[in-house]
């Protein structure tokens, strides 16, 4: 180590001569908080050294940068994934995960991401590092949608970890994220759809009807009894969903998974077959066994082989939500309300997701604004 006397220049840098005779640096910084010195990489350019320590006092004076290396990410993931089984820990909005929640959370986070990151420090965890990780589960042949799965799992790891303190940043913040169109992106035509719930088993049709009419998810649907269908007044009340992983009811998806949506009177015709067919004036509306809702891949099952039969392409009960989307958007039905029937936790949701088929380009709006002002100035 060199012992030559620092100019201003060499404050707080560090010099050795390498192996092959250059000059080598490296700067240090002290964090008085934690009373300990924080060390840059060794550079052959002294000016990198300079700026490295720099951007490390800024950092420390920020509060960005911390001595104390504190949790690795291993460590992390299992606090995080013990307090969301026990409740500990819960979502933005103060609620309890969902039990499919907990599962997806627990199996990225101890599978990729520990794998990955395990034994680096949550503190350290930089954006590079983890864009360079996501590129290459793309480069892998992992679909845009399991990569995102992964990365929203690490999202929620450090949005758990910041305001506590464990982390200073969040390096998923600012990651470029592959995308890619997937089938449950499918829309099926009004005349598409009924055809589609025409061919399946009369005992089926009422699950499609609810999806395609009245937007439900899966678990929704599968929760509903007859209490929950109030025919007088023509509205469904939502107000539970089933976990089939779980074998469980649970809450839906978000607070305003818990709503009321209309009934059409397709899907009131629908509904009114399914109570004759099944004999029942309380009860599930789908009833498997041991008093549990149906199978869900059993009702998958036959509507596909009943779509086959029929040389139909095979609709998604979650792309039936979107086809119930698209036909409230086309009738007219404003936004807010289609976000209260659809269950969105915003409206943001609904524009980001179907603000491409909402109505609202430059020639019509013109259209609209010209004739509000000619009818102003007459």
């Amino acid at each position: 180590m060199s012992t030559r006397k620092r100019s201003s220049a060499r404050q707080g840098i560090e010099s050795r001569r390498a192996a092959d005779g250059r000059e080598q640096h490296r700067a240090l910084v002290y964090d008085r908080r934690t009373a300990r010195k924080l060390r840059g990489p060794w550079t052959n350019s002294l000016a990198e050294a300079r700026s490295w320590r720099v951007d490390a006092l800024a950092r420390l004076q920020a509060g960005t940068l911390s001595g104390d290396r504190g949790l690795t990410v291993r460590e992390a993931v299992d606090t995080f994934v013990a307090g969301i089984a026990n409740g500990s820990i819960r979502d933005r909005s103060g609620r309890i995960y969902k039990p499919s929640t907990r599962r997806g959370y627990q199996r990225e986070l101890r599978g990729r991401i520990v794998e990955a990151f395990g034994g680096s420090h949550l503190r350290e965890l930089t954006l590079p590092d983890v864009q360079r990780w996501a590129d290459g589960l793309a480069a892998d042949g992992f679909a845009p949608a399991t990569v995102r799965n992964v990365v929203t799992a690490l999202r929620a790891l450090y949005g758990w970890a910041l305001p506590r303190g464990m982390a200073t940043v969040n390096p998923t913040v600012g990651l470029r994220l592959p995308t890619g169109s997937t089938d449950r992106d499918r829309i099926a035509s009004p005349a598409e759809a009924a055809r589609l719930i025409a061919v399946l088993r009369p005992s089926d049709q009422a699950a499609l009807g609810l999806a395609v009419y009245a937007g439900l998810r899966l678990g929704e649907l599968l929760a509903l009894d007859w209490s929950a269908i109030d025919t007088d007044a023509h509205r469904i009340h939502v107000r539970r969903s089933w976990d089939h992983g779980a074998g469980q009811y649970v809450a839906p998806k978000s607070k305003a998974g818990t709503r009321t949506v209309p009934i059409l009177d397709r899907l009131g015709l629908l509904l009114a077959d399914h109570r004759v067919l099944s004999n029942q004036a309380d009860g599930l509306l789908f009833a498997g066994r041991g008093g549990q809702p149906a199978s869900h891949n059993a009702l998958r099952e036959r509507m596909r082989r009943a779509w086959r039969v029929h040389g139909l392409a095979p609709l998604g009960l979650h792309e039936a939500r979107h086809t119930y989307a698209s036909l409230m958007i086309a009738a007219g039905v404003n936004a807010k309300a289609l976000s209260t029937y659809m269950g969105h936790a915003n409206i943001a949701i609904t524009f980001d997701r179907y603000g491409h088929l909402m109505p609202g380009n430059e020639a019509e709006a013109r259209s609209l604004a010209d004739a509000y002002l000619a009818r102003d100035l007459s």
